[in-house]
């Protein structure tokens, strides 16, 4: 045999697929240390969110913005303020050596959120990208829904590898359900913060930004967890009698 017919070290890796790079994401977390059939803990679910460095970063610049323009009602500092806890962040992340980039993607959000605010001298536009976010994810969700792909089994697949996943009665009951659910989160975002914004209610927004924030997602990502493992069991766990559609 030649030796061009070995494989050599020089040679490069294959580009991963994407389900390949997507469980590779998902192993580096912390919620792959839960097995299907286990409840996740607190630790688990606040690492959800990048652990309680996370969830500061997450509530701090929102909530500084509803201090600031509660005291003062002034646009510039009251948009500025978030800016610079977010520029704080990722000192503190390059002081300590640690990884920037959440840091980062977060004051990405904040200026652009800011920018909006300053350029249309209306703070309530500081919360108009996360109107965005919420109606691309209900535009996302219901299509998902009425192609009968619903995102939740389609992401928890990806995850676990489970390709065939929609011929389990049980796991397409659950990944319906758990998809409503997060239509129904986003959905009730903009009901509730829509109207604030248009009745130009910044200090009311911050509120219920804050409110209906990280405390519901991680209260959905629990319930969602909890309801995935009745259907995505243990390897080796015998499913369901008569759990598998023809």
């Amino acid at each position: 045999m030649s030796q061009s017919e070995h494989p050599t070290g020089d040679e490069p890796a294959p580009e991963p697929t994407f389900r390949e790079a997507f469980q590779a994401a998902a192993q580096r977390s912390r919620l792959s240390g839960v097995n299907p059939g286990e409840a996740p803990s607190g630790a688990v679910l606040l690492a959800a969110v990048g652990g309680i460095r996370g969830l500061i970063e997450t509530i701090l610049p929102p909530l500084g913005f509803l201090i600031i323009y509660t005291i003062t009602h002034e646009l510039l500092p009251s948009v500025l303020g978030p800016v610079a806890i977010a520029i704080v962040f990722i000192a503190v992340r390059l002081a300590q050596r640690q990884p920037v980039t959440p840091a980062i993607s977060g004051a990405i959000g904040i200026a652009i959120s800011a920018v909006l605010a300053i350029v249309t001298g209306n703070a309530a536009n500081n919360f108009l990208p996360g109107f965005v976010i919420n109606g691309v994810a209900v535009v996302v969700l219901s299509v998902s829904l009425l192609v009968r792909r619903p995102l939740v089994g389609v992401v928890i697949g990806l995850l676990t590898g489970d390709a065939h996943w929609r011929r389990d009665r049980a796991k397409l009951r659950v990944a319906y359900v758990t998809t409503v659910l997060w239509l129904l989160l986003s959905t009730l975002r903009l009901v509730v913060q829509v109207p604030l914004y248009l009745a130009e209610l910044p200090d009311a927004l911050a509120a219920t930004k804050l409110l209906m924030g990280v405390p519901l997602y991680l209260g959905l990502l629990w319930a969602t967890w909890m309801l995935a493992r009745t259907a995505w069991r243990p390897a080796g766990e015998a499913s369901a009698p008569g759990s598998q559609t023809g």
